[in-house]
């Protein structure tokens, strides 16, 4: 009898794709969610981008497909499924927007194998070069796992 070990595929969730895919009733960011939550893909979480999880949840930009209570249960939900990684160094990657940066210290330390933003442009143009680590729009990375 064969086994095959299946390897949890880890990521980074950018705050843009969260938005996009509970705002929207269906799309690629919605998908990206979709997957993690039933376990195909496991989110990397870090006090950075928690925080702005939660502080985009206070803001005035949601549409009426999700309501408040709906949206902090989804965070609740990727909070159990996904994978909580302390950061204790800075790469300091120096990406066009200062506040991206977190991003890229966050797949290094947890060990990702993918960003995923609607952002690609700037996360692509930063000074350090990791081989190994991708940058994917959210219908860029469905397309190449599936």
């Amino acid at each position: 009898m064969a086994y095959t070990l299946s390897l949890m595929v880890s990521v980074v969730i950018d705050t843009n794709v969260l938005v996009a895919g509970l705002r929207s009733d269906g799309g690629a960011s919605r998908a990206v969610l979709r997957d993690a939550l039933q376990g195909r893909i496991e989110p990397l979480f870090g006090n950075a981008l928690w925080l702005e999880y939660e502080d985009v949840l206070g803001r005035d930009i949601w549409t009426d497909t999700t309501n408040d209570q709906e949206r902090r249960q989804v965070l609740a939900a990727l909070a159990r499924v996904g994978r909580w990684v302390n950061i204790y160094y800075g790469w300091r990657p120096n990406l066009p927007d200062e506040a991206d940066n977190h991003l890229v210290e966050l797949a290094i330390a947890g060990g990702a194998t993918a960003i995923i933003t609607h952002n690609v442009r700037d996360i692509r143009r930063g000074e350090l070069l990791l081989s190994g680590l991708q940058v994917h729009t959210p219908a860029d990375y469905l397309e190449k796992t599936r």
